[in-house]
Order: C-alpha cells, then structure tokens, then sequence
C-alpha cells in the first residue's frame, strides 16, 4: 500500500469525492492540517510515496491573507519534488506547486466559477478524458508556471487550468472532485467571500452528476502521470 500526505488548509475543504478513488486503489492518504492547534507538517519526505496540497478558500501566496504555512510548505514541496516523488496540487496548492517548481504567481482576486476546460492533447495518460469538462475553481491568485511546465488542460482564455512539471507531478488550478455541499462550506467558514456565489453554487449542483462522471477518467490519469497506479503492486 502506498502512502499519500495530503495537507489541508481550511476545515471545508477536503479531497471529497477523489477519496472514494484512492480508497478503491489501495492508497492510503493522512491529512495534516498545519492550521489546527498543535497542527504539524511533516519535515521530509519520509514515510510517504507523494504529496497533496489542496485548495485555501480566500488565502493567496502573493495577495490577500497570505496562507500562513506558505514558507514551510513550499520547503516541502520541494523536498518532495527533489526526491523524484509526485506532487498533485489543487486551487492553492497549484500556486504552491507552480512556485517550488521554479515558477511563481501572480495576483488575482478571490474568484469561485465552474470553468469550462479543455484538453491540450498534452500530458501522459490524459487523452481518454473528455476535451471539454467542467472544473470548480475557488482560490485567490493565479499560477506563473515554470519554463518546462507542460498545460494538460486550458480555459477558453487560455489560462493552465491543469498542468505538469517535473515529470510526474499535477497542479489543478480548480478541485476535480468538489461537492456544493463543500463550496458552501467554504463560503460559511471565512467573512471574505467570492462575488456570484449563488449563481456559482446552482451551476455547481446542476454539474455534479458529469463533474463525478468525469473525475473517474482524471483520477486514472492523474494515478498513471504521477506513478502512483501501480499502488496495487506495491
């Protein structure tokens, strides 16, 4: 069985309907939640076969509340990313990604949609999902991507909304597994909120059959582009 690290940074936002898919591979994930008290993160890459970083509500990396872990996980994330092992971020954990693997970010405000994204025809194992499907997105700021990024999937402005770098690892500028019940949590937990939540929410209900359709095939790229299908065997 192998062994994932996935760091939390709200209490709304989790892995959602992506842990039914690790469950169903036989891979094990421990969330650390640096933000709770006595919340710790790890300090190497000991222990653990890749890394998750997911999303932070309204925290940014370069405006707004920056995320108060930023420093200690970037370190991480370049641990990992060093040591050859699969990093897969989601909404802020892309900024994160995007930043450790030698690119960056740029302002932008808070924003929650239902993006439209579209394959590149780029990236390992990707070209059985759909060219078009929809992705959640609630993070603030957006990613700069390293020089040797690779976009998997854009926006209709051609914005990354999936990309690679360093060979085996993923960021998600959205969460491919999000619930409305979870977006609404989101909005509740923090007094900063996005503009055209109620709109965003009923988009985002109206989708969920197709968004859960879809997440099967992400989910089988995302575990073959990153190594990790083989947990199986492990």
């Amino acid at each position: 069985m192998k062994t994932v690290c996935v760091v939390q940074h709200t209490e709304a936002e989790y892995l959602g309907l992506m842990e039914d898919h690790f469950e169903g591979r036989n891979i094990r994930f421990i969330y650390k939640r640096p933000f709770t008290a006595g919340g710790t993160l790890p300090t190497g890459v000991e222990d653990y076969d890749g890394l998750m970083l997911l999303g932070g509500g309204p925290y940014g990396i370069v405006s707004g509340h920056i995320l108060p872990s930023l420093g200690p996980e970037l370190r991480l994330t370049r641990a990992f990313l060093e040591a050859g092992l699969p990093v897969v971020g989601f909404g802020l954990g892309s900024l994160i990604l995007a930043s450790a693997g030698g690119g960056g970010a740029d302002e932008a405000p808070l924003r929650f949609e239902l993006a439209t994204a579209e394959r590149t025809g780029l990236g390992d194992g990707f070209n059985q999902v759909p060219q078009y499907f929809p992705l959640a997105q609630y993070l603030r700021d957006t990613p700069v991507l390293p020089g040797d990024a690779v976009k998997i999937a854009v926006s209709s402005q051609g914005k990354p909304l999936i990309f690679a770098v360093n060979g085996n690892s993923l960021g998600f500028t959205g969460h491919p597994g999000m619930k409305r019940g979870m977006a609404e949590d989101l909005i509740m937990e923090f007094t900063e909120t996005p503009d055209n939540t109620v709109d965003t929410l009923d988009a985002l209900g109206s989708m969920q059959f197709e968004i859960a359709s879809v997440l099967n095939d992400l989910m089988v790229a995302t575990m073959r582009h990153t190594g990790l299908m083989d947990a199986r065997m492990a």
